[in-house]
């Protein structure tokens, strides 16, 4: 990956952090987003610059896809002044947040954010950056493993991931004569700060889920941000159009 550069939305913290911190390990330089933590931000670039990486943040609002066309100008000028390309290679569609309400009382409000955040803005995000994608390079879109299984409060939520493979696949065929692949990683439950860190924090919500899944524990950040670089590799430019689901094996 020496002299590949990401994009990669929501790298603050989470898993898109983890993902930064194993493509820059694996020579990438990263071109990460935050919403309001800059400080957050910050330290990974710094983090990835005590390794000997490169690294920038930029601030996005992904649920705000008006001011997409001023941040892709932002984007170009970080790619010329930080890595002196005029484009870049991989773009990972990361940014998200996690809300959990029984289907019968989801409001209009919660649903309309979680379009705006999951769904509207990964899809006009890509189109805008589409320009500044090389060819040949890769999208990862992701997703969760509640679209394939069910779990109580997450309707909403699981409906916008199910239109990003949707996507996924339509993304596939479009920039396939481009040399592109897009592909969907969909995390099983993970230890972050994720929807309030239920899955971190809650001891019950925790065990529950450890018993239901195969290799036996909870997943951790770097499961997934491993997985990501891996999905990004050189050796995998044969795989498109794929949901990779990464849960340990949740609810086999």
């Amino acid at each position: 990956m020496n002299g590949k550069v990401a994009v990669i939305t929501g790298a603050s913290r989470g898993l898109g952090r983890n993902a930064a911190l194993h493509l820059a390990r694996q020579g990438a330089g990263v071109i990460g987003t935050y919403q309001r933590n800059a400080e957050a931000a910050q330290s990974l670039v710094d983090d990835i610059a005590q390794a000997g990486g490169r690294a920038a943040v930029l601030e996005l609002d992904i649920a705000r896809s008006d001011t997409f066309a001023a941040f892709a100008d932002a984007l170009c000028k970080t790619l010329e002044d930080t890595f002196e390309r005029e484009n870049f290679d991989f773009l990972v569609n990361n940014a998200g947040i996690g809300v959990h309400a029984p289907f019968a009382e989801t409001t209009p409000a919660q649903f309309d954010e979680l379009v705006n955040i999951h769904l509207k803005g990964p899809f006009f995000l890509t189109q805008t950056l589409l320009p500044y994608l090389h060819e040949e390079g890769a999208i990862v879109n992701v997703s969760s493993g509640l679209t394939r299984f069910a779990l109580p409060g997450y309707a909403a939520y699981a409906v916008m991931k199910g239109g990003i493979e949707v996507l996924t696949r339509y993304l596939a065929k479009e920039l396939g004569p481009h040399g592109i692949t897009v592909n969907t990683i969909a995390p099983g439950a993970i230890e972050t700060d994720f929807g309030g860190g239920v899955v971190r924090d809650d001891h019950d919500v925790n065990q529950f889920v450890a018993q239901n899944t195969a290799l036996g524990r909870v997943g951790v950040p770097d499961d997934i941000g491993g997985a990501i670089a891996a999905m990004l590799s050189d050796g995998n430019r044969w795989m498109t159009a794929q949901r990779v689901e990464v849960s340990g094996g949740m609810f086999i």
